[in-house]
């Protein structure tokens, strides 16, 4: 089963609790602080495994989640770290977060990975805390969570040219001829259900790949037919190929044709239209054909090569001119660097630490990820615990900004599902 887009959840492990322990041994005088650290949680990385071609492996996995790291123990000993989570997926695969919209990794090339989703830090253990003046801390930090997204993952087929037309115009029989690549043929529109892949020999050794897209129809670029599920497969293609039956033998005009396809093109993506393109005139050997093709001519300024793959006649110029534009045109990235700030790929805006709102029952709401973070990782089961976590809200400056908001005394702070009283 071809399977190209999948939606799944992806959580990083959390990190290990730090402990809280002491030395405890006979004749040791003031054993001090003796908990160790926890270990970090694991992260979830993608790598590139050639060998995949679909993503059936990920289609019923709804949530990939990576391993805890250990809790620290007395005696200063660590917690180890969780090992990372290796998800294998196809060369050409894209990953988007669902919930900011922001590209994490295009993996487009050989062995490369990723990492998806970061595990949490391990928490401190007590003997991190010691200090000079603090000679005994008696609280340890919890782990980290690891970072939780909902991703939508596709892929987009690193071919070098892209054969579109319209149902039954010949593409399939193109490639079969052209590659060692065995698509379905038959006599009925949509007989390509998935895309096609196919390594074509040029002269002068040089070879290239060439993607046959299942038929695009009037709408394709809308969810209409096959086509919109498959026209991110023609976004990494340096040339596109037009295939349009010049014989009318389905009844329609070669330049409406024509003309359609790049109108979808363009709908789907704008940056497709302007990549060079040919057009490979097929059903030559049908009677009619060179009468369409003069009128064609006199209508479009684009390279034209008459065909007709049934009979395997004139694709060897096609397939020696297509290498010829390949040298010319050199293999840059999908993304380019203006994509790159418009989606902001790889780059995350700073967040302010905190926010602060009042409800209309009057508590004082504190939010931000920072705030979220110290607060998921304290222990309050001890008062010293309690008390470090209200000191770092008020060098964060919360302190100041509920009294520059009108905070009175005794009002109520909330941050995530714990109250608390203001105190001035």
């Amino acid at each position: 089963m071809f399977v190209d887009e999948v939606e799944i959840k992806v959580e990083a492990g959390d990190g290990g609790d730090g402990c809280t322990a002491f030395r405890r041994e006979k004749y040791i005088e003031m054993g001090g602080p003796y908990g160790g650290n926890g270990g970090r949680g694991a992260d979830i990385i993608f790598k590139v495994d050639e060998g995949l071609h679909t993503l059936l492996d990920l289609r019923y996995q709804k949530t990939i989640k990576g391993q805890k790291g250990e809790n620290g123990r007395g005696k200063n000993q660590h917690g180890a770290g969780a090992e990372n989570l290796i998800v294998k997926v196809p060369q050409g695969t894209v990953v988007t977060d669902l919930d900011t919209g922001f590209i994490i990794a295009d993996l487009s090339k050989k062995d490369q990975q990723e990492v998806i989703a970061k595990g949490g830090r391990g928490g401190r253990g007590n003997t991190a805390f010691k200090t000079q003046t603090n000679t005994a801390p008696d609280y340890s930090e919890k782990g980290e969570e690891g970072e939780k997204k909902t991703l939508k993952v596709e892929v987009k087929m690193l071919a070098d040219v892209g054969l579109v037309g319209l149902p039954s115009v010949g593409k399939s029989t193109i490639i079969s001829m052209i590659s060692r690549s065995k698509p379905k043929i038959a006599a009925y529109h949509f007989t390509t259900l998935t895309p096609n892949l196919g390594v074509v020999r040029a002269s002068e050794g040089r070879s290239y790949v060439v993607a046959d897209l299942p038929g695009l129809i009037e709408g394709a670029s809308h969810g209409e037919g096959l086509g919109d599920k498959f026209l991110r497969h023609i976004e990494r293609t340096r040339v596109i190929a037009h295939v349009i039956d010049m014989s009318g033998s389905e009844m329609r005009d070669p330049y409406e044709d024509y003309i359609l396809i790049n109108k979808e093109l363009k709908e789907f993506n704008e940056k497709l239209i302007e990549k060079p393109q040919i057009i490979i005139a097929n059903k030559m050997d049908i009677p009619g054909a060179k009468e369409n093709l003069e009128e064609f001519k006199k209508k479009v300024d684009v390279e034209i090569y008459e065909i007709s793959a049934a009979t395997n006649q004139g694709l060897d110029k096609v397939v020696n001119r297509l290498a010829d534009l390949l040298d010319e045109i050199p293999a840059n990235p999908l993304y380019d660097e203006s994509q790159i700030e418009s989606h902001v790929l790889y780059k995350f805006k700073k967040e302010e630490p905190f926010t602060i709102r009042r409800e209309d029952d009057g508590v004082w709401v504190i939010e931000g990820k920072e705030v979220e973070r110290i607060f998921k990782m304290t222990k309050f089961s001890s008062e010293e615990a309690v008390y470090r976590f209200s000191k770092k809200l008020r060098r964060m400056g919360i302190d100041d900004k509920l009294q520059e908001l009108g905070a009175e005394e005794g009002d109520q702070v909330r941050i995530l599902d714990f109250y608390f009283d203001y105190k001035d």
